[in-house]
Parts: structure tokens; C-alpha cells; sequence
């Protein structure tokens, strides 16, 4: 969903259409992984822990793309903000450790 949702913002001149429709081809093929992983997923964990896990591999993943395609770096209150997602997936997964 990065790509589909951010890649455009380099291709600031292309047709809003265009971009609208290249993000939504993009974004169809990861539901096409995404559906089933939360299918499989929820025996296992909560929806509540699949959401959390589904952010916080989102928000990584975004990290990068941010500092590899977009140019952006990385300031003191992003790492700070990193390090809190991680203690919100210590407490939602508290009774599974």
C-alpha cells in the first residue's frame, strides 16, 4: 500500500486520474495477499493483534520507502515513535509472550 498510496508523490504532474487508477491496480494485487494472511492469521491471533502487527509492518515499511524513494530522513521524534510502537506491541501481545 505504500507504493500504491505514496509512490505517485514523486509524479507530482501526472494526470490525478492516472495516478488514481495505477494506485488502485497496485493496491489490488497486496489485498489479494492481504485478505487471506488476516484469514489464516485470525485463529491465531485477535483482530486486534492482526491490525497491530498489519501497522506496525506498515509503518516500517513506509520508513524505508520514505529514506530510499521519497528522499526523506529520518528525524530524532520518528525513532522515538518507532521505539513506542514496539512497547504497543509488547502490551497487545502481553498474554502471548
Amino acid at each position: 500500500m505504500t507504493i500504491a498510496w505514496y509512490g505517485h508523490l514523486k509524479y507530482r504532474k501526472a494526470p490525478l486520474f492516472a495516478v488514481i487508477v495505477v494506485s488502485w491496480l497496485i493496491a489490488l494485487a497486496e489485498y489479494c495477499f492481504q485478505v487471506p494472511a488476516n484469514r489464516i492469521g485470525y485463529g491465531e491471533f485477535t483482530a486486534f493483534q492482526l491490525k497491530i502487527i498489519q501497522e506496525v509492518i506498515t509503518l516500517s515499511v513506509f520508513a524505508a520507502f520514505a529514506v530510499w524513494y521519497l528522499g526523506e530522513s529520518i528525524k530524532w521524534n520518528y525513532a522515538v515513535s518507532f521505539l513506542f510502537l514496539i512497547g504497543a506491541v509488547a502490551f497487545a501481545f502481553w498474554g502471548k509472550m
